[in-house]
């Protein structure tokens, strides 16, 4: 008896703590107190939109009532994950993934999950299925360039060249070019580029491109490009509009997620603050869906790329704690985002510590008239790092031209860096409301070759090794001759092995070069080494092979 109920006690602790260890308060940098509104990007989430706001519906009760028509929901799926592209009939499809409630796993059925197309005449739903795709889970859905669309799913991809079906399903095919994989290939995400090629992200930070989206994806980091934070990373997503890249990764363990931005796709920068946290999906009245988890983000955009609407898998209570038949269940919403305004720099030289002011046209749009609608002394303008903290550039002067407006500032305090390549403006409307925005630098050229080595191999000659290594441009225009350099990691130092020319590349083409290398090599043995490709002193690109200890 006393058995039985120690017995009974460790597995209901052992439940307790399984529980319990799907969720940890992460602790806040304390610079993150400092920041100002529209910093973080959880400041750009607006008011969830509905019609219908009903109690009548399963749902722990932080959830109701909610309105039952944003999104997909019903009491026969519990939905999951999905992103929406209008199509060319003018209905909005969103690609969601589900199965059924009742199934005797609960939560835990996600594994034979089916994806569907479901449509509606707006963004915001309710969304109808209309067609079951096949199996598969965490759908994510692109156009290529041809026209045709793909639909990713874990371990597999469907295809079809109407985007109310049929679908074809295959699989993708991944190089990792001598790169380990980082924690496997499942979530990714897809960011289209300028010639119809696509950059992926996986679920553990490594960066991959495609020449067309389905051809082959080909591994171009050695790392994660996360934040270097203690998380437990996934459901990344990645898009760019005519700015820049941007994607955000969710740490589930934390229940937080973070934002980065890149120039190229393939370095990155992280933003200070939160991307989202539980309690975003916010009504206008101030009602909160509190929602226990938000997951697998996907973006909505407009025509200039710009990110205008976030759609989350959520869910009412622990995963586990989500039978069959009872209350619990997961959908998927739409929450509305702030768009930020179209910025243009007039000025076409370079911003350096001696420019004086500061140039920079502000758009009007359906809705926005510049010149009646900002709050001008709130402006702020200069390196992220400066106007998240409330710094930067103050207004000089403003003047209308057409039904923009024209803004001068005054330089002073700008920050922006040679490593710059989108400067932001931070403000309010004259109603207290949030503004912000984005704009490139004239000087920067933000396509650039991407030149990428693998890993060599060594072959013995007269007085020493020869080292032969693969060399592939993976930017979208011709690269310059550059210089290439292996160097042998010992005790901590690096030691010159090969030095040599790397020629000028076409997109996408490959070489394979011969460089004398100092010392022998055994054959067919790969020591621990760095690859550097470098111009001058700018390095394009590094690769560090660790095969040893």
């Amino acid at each position: 008896m006393i058995k039985t109920k120690l017995f009974l006690l460790t597995i209901s602790l052992l439940i307790c703590h399984f529980s319990f260890s799907q969720v940890t308060e992460r602790e806040r940098p304390k610079e993150w107190d400092q920041l100002v509104k529209g910093a973080k990007f959880m400041d750009r989430f607006l008011p969830i939109k509905g019609n219908t706001l009903s109690s009548d519906t399963w749902g722990a009760e932080c959830v109701l009532p909610r309105y039952v028509d944003n999104g997909i929901e019903d009491r026969i799926w519990s939905y999951w994950g999905g992103n929406i592209k209008k199509g060319e009939d003018g209905k909005y499809h969103l690609f969601v993934c589900g199965w059924l409630e009742c199934s005797p796993k609960g939560h835990m059925e996600w594994g034979n999950s089916y994806a569907f197309n479901a449509v509606c005449d707006n963004p915001i739903g309710p969304f109808k299925l209309r067609n079951v795709i096949g199996k598969g889970h965490n759908p994510e859905v692109f156009q290529l360039k041809d026209g045709r669309y793909v639909l990713y799913v874990i371990d597999g991809r469907y295809v079809t060249n109407d985007i109310n079906g049929p679908w074809e399903y295959g699989k993708f095919d991944f190089n990792p070019r001598d790169r380990k994989i980082i924690e496997g290939l499942s979530n990714l995400s897809f960011a289209q580029r300028e010639d119809g090629s696509y950059v992926m992200v996986c679920r553990g930070g490594g960066i991959w491109i495609s020449e067309t989206g389905l051809s082959e994806y080909n591994q171009i980091t050695d790392r994660r490009v996360y934040p270097d934070v203690d998380g437990r990373f996934e459901d990344p997503v990645i898009w760019k509009d005519h700015i820049q890249y941007h994607m955000i990764v969710n740490d589930w363990y934390g229940r937080i997620a973070f934002y980065l931005r890149s120039k190229d796709g393939i370095q990155w920068v992280v933003d200070p603050g939160e991307a989202y946290v539980p309690g975003i999906a916010v009504h206008d009245d101030g009602l909160v869906e509190d929602w226990f988890k938000f997951e697998r983000i996907k973006m909505f955009q407009d025509s200039y790329g710009r990110a205008i609407q976030a759609n989350f898998a959520v869910i009412d209570t622990l995963k586990h704690e989500d039978k069959p038949y009872d209350k619990h269940s997961s959908k998927n919403i739409g929450i509305p985002l702030n768009p930020g305004l179209l910025l243009t720099i007039i000025d076409q030289k370079p911003i350096t510590s001696k420019t004086k002011t500061i140039r920079l046209r502000i758009q009007a749009e359906d809705g926005f008239n510049p010149q009646t609608d900002i709050d001008i002394l709130s402006l702020r303008f200069g390196a992220s790092g400066e106007v998240n903290y409330g710094r930067g550039c103050t207004v000089q002067k403003t003047e209308n031209n057409g039904n923009d407006l024209l803004v001068t500032f005054d330089a002073n305090g700008h920050g922006i860096t040679e490593e710059e390549f989108a400067p932001k403006l931070i403000g309010k409307y004259k109603s207290g409301k949030m503004l912000y925005g984005y704009t490139r630098l004239p000087s920067v050229e933000y396509i650039e070759p991407i030149l990428s080595a693998r890993e060599p191999s060594f072959v013995k000659a007269n007085k020493g090794s020869i080292c032969n290594i693969e060399v592939q441009n993976f930017g979208q225009i011709a690269s310059k001759d550059a210089s290439l350099k292996v160097e042998y990691l010992e005790n901590g130092r690096k030691i010159t092995m090969a030095t040599g020319k790397v020629p000028a590349l076409q997109p996408y083409e490959k070489k394979v070069l011969n460089f004398p290398c100092k010392g022998t090599v055994e054959e067919g043995k790969t020591p621990n080494m760095v690859i550097t490709i470098y111009s001058g002193k700018k390095t394009l690109s590094t690769f560090e092979i660790k095969t040893e200890g």
